[in-house]
């Protein structure tokens, strides 16, 4: 390896960033749009620095935050992401990277892909690991659809006999009527609050009309039953990938199939736009419902591994405030509240998740 030069960047707005997040094993999530509206919607200052060779050529990136609030200060490679693999694929380069971003003492989590090249940090430990699928769209749609699950196939028809209308819409209204969605299933089915619509709307705004350039779209699917929107998601292009990153249905409509109309819906987006690949994102292990349902579209499944640095002392107060909030969380997500307001406890009160 030869001498390499680091050198702090800002991954918004630097051309050397933007370079190595289009380039192949990057990510929607290291992209300089998706980078912009997490930080324009939270408050954070995204920091990075960059390994330059001897011809000054940009060869691997590592893009963190700083959290600081009433739970602490602590590092995070990136907040409200599914993974932000480092932008290297030798090791010698994750190390100068890493070296440079003085961390110190302070607590680093990221997550990142199996193969990344910070698996084999001795400073970092893994510490929990999620499920990653993904649809290689190396075919044609109707040898893509044969390769899909039988379970699959079937709903789609049955989706169709239903009556299950899937819309392609790239307008903002489309977003703001799959947050609702968004906020109703989080709340009912996981007692969970929702990320803001503020974050939604930024998403839109930077992969639409932001910046995004030829590289970047935001869509958002609807599928409608009778004229009632019943199921959504959104997806987002980046470089030559498709992905799925959030999906949302009405729970007494199910029978009609609408998530499976959705997917494939997402599937004949992806060859039509010509992109390589639908990334269906991260899955929780201990979702086995959510993982089966990605199985039944994707034939590769790998392993997303969080991994952490340095330490974290919370102060009792701080930990008093963690309790506190999920029993907030409880309280705001009761079926008695009405949606609006667990909502707009969400944008109160989602930044203090990460």
């Amino acid at each position: 390896m030869n001498v390499l030069t680091v050198v702090a960047a800002d991954p918004v707005t630097d051309p050397r960033w933007r370079r190595l997040a289009a380039e192949p094993g990057a990510s929607l999530f290291t992209s300089p749009p998706w980078i912009k509206a997490v930080c324009r919607s939270y408050g954070f200052t995204p920091e990075a620095r960059i390994a330059l060779d001897a011809a000054g050529e940009p060869v691997g990136g590592f893009a963190w935050v700083a959290v600081q609030d009433v739970r602490g200060r602590r590092l995070s490679s990136l907040p409200f992401s599914d993974r932000a693999d480092p932008l290297v694929a030798e090791p010698p380069v994750w190390t100068a990277l890493l070296d440079a971003a003085k961390t110190g003492d302070d607590q680093l989590t990221l997550r990142c892909l199996d193969d990344s090249a910070a698996l084999a940090d001795p400073r970092l430990r893994a510490i929990g690991a999620a499920a990653w699928h993904g649809t290689p769209l190396d075919a044609g749609i109707d040898e893509l659809h044969r390769r899909i699950s039988s379970t699959s196939r079937r709903n789609i028809a049955a989706a169709g006999r239903a009556g299950v209308r899937v819309d392609v819409r790239d307008d903002l209204d489309a977003v703001r009527t799959f947050h609702r969605l968004h906020v109703g299933l989080r709340k009912h089915k996981y007692r969970l609050l929702a990320q803001p619509r503020e974050f939604f709307e930024n998403i839109w705004h930077e992969f639409h009309e932001g910046g995004a350039d030829d590289n970047g779209r935001c869509v958002t699917l609807l599928a409608s039953l009778d004229g009632e929107v019943i199921a959504g998601a959104m997806f987002l292009e980046w470089s030559d990938v498709l992905y799925y990153k959030f999906g949302a249905s009405v729970p007494e409509h199910l029978r009609a199939r609408p998530n499976d109309a959705v997917y494939w819906t997402g599937i004949r987006r992806g060859v039509e736009r010509g992109m390589r690949l639908v990334d269906w994102g991260l899955s929780d292990l201990d979702q086995p419902g959510l993982v089966g349902f990605k199985r039944k579209w994707a034939s590769d499944e790998r392993r997303i591994v969080t991994l952490r640095s340095g330490t974290w002392l919370q102060a009792p107060e701080q930990e008093e405030f963690g309790r506190e909030l999920g029993e907030l969380t409880r309280l705001l997500t009761d079926s008695s509240v009405p949606d609006e307001i667990t909502a707009r406890a969400g944008a109160l009160l989602y930044r203090y998740f990460c």
